[in-house]
């Protein structure tokens, strides 16, 4: 069985605009497929999506409203087969402050909703997109689905409660999806990223200094992961049409200590 053929298709990379869902957006546009940027950075999503030939549309992952404007952009260039759930974000606090003071409900609340339901809300949008598309092969195949999550789903850290929370729902709900899409022929993965170098960690002497630092606490090789690194794994999963259902981290085998 053949790899799965991206060429004439569309895909959405949410967070395509830098970092792993710009990697991923490039390596998608690489094997033929017309990528939509679904991110909040408009210059750069911009940048990204011309230099690919691809399209940039303004998402907010959690608005029903932005994420049907992507999935629609998307059918319009070809049949969607594949979207990476890259778009994330972190509000480290503790669960009580050093002044015994509790963490702000609503930090977690944000967190959760960008990374959990946003993650949700742009899976069942193309989920359902890629229902109506004709099947790829005879095993009746239709797409594949590579969400994000993190090694802090389970080696989360002080400060990292909402953060990590958010990260486990995504691979919680990793099996039971794919079970949900197996009817209409689409996969769902998830990959768990560890050490990324990602526009994240800032730039400079300093910022080098402290991602060096960092990368000694990696098993091997003991330096932070690549963008383009974590999109190998991401396109694997779509490619590869008996991956289904599976989380992985993507580590160099790091396990995160407590702080």
């Amino acid at each position: 069985m053949p790899r799965m053929n991206l060429e004439g298709s569309s895909s959405i990379v949410t967070g395509g605009a830098s970092g792993i869902g710009e990697a991923c957006a490039r390596q998608l546009a690489a094997l033929g497929s017309r990528v939509v940027i679904a991110d909040l950075q408009e210059e750069r999503g911009q940048v990204v999506a011309s230099e690919i030939g691809g399209l940039f549309v303004k998402c907010d992952v959690s608005s029903e409203q932005d994420g049907a404007a992507a999935v629609a952009a998307a059918s319009e260039m070809g049949p969607l087969r594949a979207l990476v759930n890259s778009a994330g974000l972190g509000r480290a606090g503790r669960t009580v402050d050093r002044n015994n003071d509790p963490m702000a409900q609503s930090d977690f609340d944000f967190v959760i909703k960008i990374n959990l339901l946003g993650t949700f809300n742009m899976l069942r949008l193309a989920a359902a997109a890629m229902a109506k598309t004709d099947p790829l092969d005879a095993d009746g195949q239709r797409g594949a689905i590579v969400n994000m999550a993190s090694v802090a789903a389970f080696d989360g850290q002080i400060g990292q409660a909402a953060y990590s929370a958010s990260k486990g729902g995504v691979v919680g709900m990793t099996l039971p999806i794919a079970r949900d899409l197996s009817a209409i022929g689409v996969r769902v993965n998830t990959v768990a990223p560890g050490l990324i170098d990602t526009p994240i960690y800032g730039e400079g002497e300093a910022s080098e200094a402290f991602k060096n630092h960092l990368g000694q606490s990696v098993l091997f090789p003991k330096r932070l992961g690549s963008s383009e690194e974590l999109a190998f794994m991401v396109l694997d999963l779509i490619t590869n049409p008996y991956m289904n259902a599976q989380t992985i981290r993507v580590d160099g085998g790091i396990r995160m200590p407590p702080k």
